[in-house]
């Protein structure tokens, strides 16, 4: 990464002007569009959605595959002065309905597929839909803006795995030193090529994009239904960088990777979850050239921490130290800097923090609080809910978040420790613990668990039994063959609460 660590944001349509004219941005089914010709069709769209009789700051809805139109809509938008809101594709009418009530859309544009599939009243009033093929990406267009980088760009919708959907309202600013920010630590390069396997509706699904055209580097968007499609993709692409959640990364190394195409892989990037030390082990195995960044974040922050690859293999349980543009606080109940190897919430404060959330001024005042009095931004903080250590170097470790520690005869179990211990037995490859209730032990702790069973649950159980003390042991596993997933392609913890913690 060359370019300078500048923390002046632009409007972050801008970032069509990062590569050099004639390197390629983007590869689609649709070929290969250089910079230039981003340049043009970013103008063009913003053109095309002025023409649709909207004004600045009305959101637009956007419920796409990643199609080269749902790559644009993001720098469109904001080239317009309008604001973006990406729509899972994996989502329902029901939930789609209530984004855009919730957002106050002004626009839904989506495939013909999806837009038969909503009933009546899904659609808000003063909300049409358009045809995903009726957007122009060709012709004279718009120049690009002179915002406020401070201006609100888009709202992100949380996956609703934890109550109703939160909009988190992230200005150009957010946007802009997220991507900024990525590249340099990541150290992508002009050459570098990324297969976008995230959903664009998720945060780093749209930084996948944005910190590649920064760095001029090429985005390769990709929907995919077998980690086989990611074997191919990566081999006819030669990319060079990939981004996963822990699910994902399980499934990629459950499958046999050629040697010359996972050669072909310089960067793995980590986030939505803690990755288990064995599948740190899987990924260096199947993956030995590239560089594993293990990373920490929240959507109403972006990014807060990432792990040197060189450190990976001596503190795989690490999530590293603050990234560009973040100061990242362990912070106690009391409120003081915790010292080292004392636990504490996590608070990040800086540039990165989100605006909040949208039209929700209690759930905002809950999470966006002002940061501690030893904070060296001030300002506005998000106090993330979660718990983690710093060790004497400075290093992050993360123990779990309060509201899902199981209080059981007493004791507060994290739920990650004893998911760690069954994944390190080798039996599963995933696993999700819970707390039901009681009468003796106020919960007892429930192991939900990938896997056949049979004689692995014994298996299992003599693993625990030896690695965890009496008052850390399940008092039921049980296996699935699959487990529910968010769209964000996380496991979906709510649902299996609501599966086997009856």
């Amino acid at each position: 990464m060359t370019k300078a660590l500048n923390p002046d944001p632009k409007p972050l349509d801008h970032l069509t002007l990062c590569g050099a004219a004639d390197s390629v941005a983007l590869i689609d089914r649709q070929g290969e569009l250089d910079f230039a010709g981003l340049e043009a069709a970013v103008g063009a769209l913003a053109a095309w959605l002025m023409d649709q009789g909207l004004h600045r700051g009305d959101r637009v809805a956007s419920w796409l595959n990643k199609t080269r139109l749902a790559c644009l809509m993001p720098l469109a938008t904001a080239r317009a002065g309008l604001v973006h809101v990406p729509v899972n594709p994996l989502l329902k009418r029901a939930q789609v309905g209530h984004i855009l009530a919730d957002s106050g859309a002004s626009l839904l544009i989506a495939g013909k597929a999806r837009l038969g599939s909503l009933a009546e009243g899904d659609l808000p009033s003063g909300c049409p839909a358009v045809d995903e093929n009726q957007a122009s990406l060709e012709g004279s267009g718009l120049p690009p803006s002179n915002g406020d980088p401070d201006d609100l760009a888009a709202i992100l919708y949380t996956s609703g795995s934890t109550g109703s959907p939160k909009g988190v309202m992230l200005s150009h600013a957010n946007m802009w030193l997220g991507a900024v920010s990525v590249a340099h630590y990541l150290d992508i390069r002009p050459s570098d090529r990324t297969l976008c396997l995230l959903p664009f509706s998720f945060d780093y699904g749209q930084n996948q994009l944005l910190s590649s055209w920064f760095a001029g580097a090429s985005a390769i968007p990709l929907d995919y239904l077998l980690a086989r499609d990611v074997t191919k993709a990566v081999g006819r692409h030669d990319v060079t960088i990939l981004a996963g959640v822990p699910p994902l990364w399980v499934q990629l190394t459950e499958i046999e990777w050629p040697a010359e195409i996972a050669g072909n892989l310089r960067v793995l990037t980590n986030s939505g979850g803690k990755m288990p030390v064995p599948l740190v082990s899987a990924l260096r195995t199947a993956f030995p050239k590239a560089g594993l960044h293990s990373m920490y974040g929240l959507t109403e922050a972006f990014r807060s921490t990432t792990l040197d690859p060189a450190l990976i293999d001596t503190m795989p349980e690490s999530i590293g130290q603050a990234i560009p543009f973040a100061e990242i606080m362990v912070v106690t109940p009391e409120g003081t800097d915790a010292a080292p190897e004392q636990a504490g919430e996590l608070v990040h404060a800086g540039p990165l923090v989100a605006l909040g959330y949208w039209q929700d001024p209690e759930r905002t005042a809950l999470r966006f609080k002002p940061a501690p009095d030893f904070s060296h931004y001030g300002g506005m903080a998000v106090w993330s809910g979660d718990t983690v250590m710093r060790d004497t170097e400075g290093y992050l470790r993360f123990v779990g978040r309060d509201d899902a520690m199981i209080k059981s005869a007493g004791n507060r179990i994290s739920p990650s420790e004893l998911e760690d211990a069954a994944i390190g037995s080798g039996l599963t490859a995933e696993a999700c613990a819970f707390g039901v209730p009681d009468d003796r032990l106020g919960q007892a702790i429930m192991l939900v668990v990938r896997g056949e069973g049979g004689e692995a649950d014994q298996a299992l159980k003599r693993f625990l039994k030896a690695e965890l003390p009496n008052f850390m042991q399940p008092r039921e596993i049980i296996w699935q063959n699959e487990l529910p997933r968010n769209p964000n392609e996380k496991l979906d913890r709510t649902e299996i609460e609501r599966k086997w913690g009856q």
